[in-house]
């Protein structure tokens, strides 16, 4: 069997506004990347963390090429990728940048630690995951960060932050999975 293949070209793009509406429809767990070691660090918050593969580790970040934290990656090679709990909302909007903070700024009011790479990850995250880059590919505005995963930190709490709507959302493990059930599954059936 043959096949063909044809590289069609259409001279047309989606207007930004209808692109960034139609992802608003797409759930995101909340995480915050932190970058650089001492007082040169900074992050910011982001719903474009994925996991790549279980083995070796891996996962992939979309990172705006303008944002502080680029420079800081591109130059130590390492980032940290924290999961946030649902109870973390400040720490989401203060890594926003939205206040005014810059830097180091941002990490204050919360407990930071450091494991392998020297790049503060967030206690009490749901997950801590602390990433050596492995590769970075450039796109348009963003870099598309690959990360090794060095160590990972773990919680035992279980309600996570996510982001839908443009608004923050709690999702808790127990109290939705609750939820879902009585939707989701048809009544019992009496029996006569």
């Amino acid at each position: 069997m043959n096949s063909v293949v044809r590289t069609i070209r259409i001279d047309r793009e989606a207007p930004a506004a209808d692109f960034r509406s139609a992802m608003r429809h797409l759930t995101g767990g909340v995480a915050v990347i932190t970058a650089g070691r001492g007082r040169d660090i900074s992050g910011m918050t982001v719903t474009s963390v994925t996991s790549l593969a279980v083995d070796p580790p891996s996962l992939l970040v979309a990172i705006n090429r303008s944002a502080s934290s680029w420079p800081l990656i591109r130059q130590h090679g390492f980032f940290g990728a924290n999961i946030l709990a649902a109870d973390q909302l400040e720490v989401a909007e203060r890594f926003t940048g939205k206040d005014g903070r810059k830097g180091a700024e941002r990490f204050a009011g919360a407990e930071w630690v450091t494991r392998a790479s020297g790049v503060p990850l967030l206690a009490g995250a749901l997950a801590a995951i602390d990433c050596e880059v492995e590769d970075i590919v450039e796109r348009h505005s963003h870099g598309i960060v690959i990360g090794r995963v060095l160590d990972v930190q773990l919680s035992p709490r279980r309600a996570a932050l996510a982001y839908w709507h443009g608004q923050y959302v709690a999702i808790d493990q127990d109290d939705d999975a609750v939820r879902l059930a009585e939707v989701s599954l048809p009544p019992p059936r009496t029996v006569r």
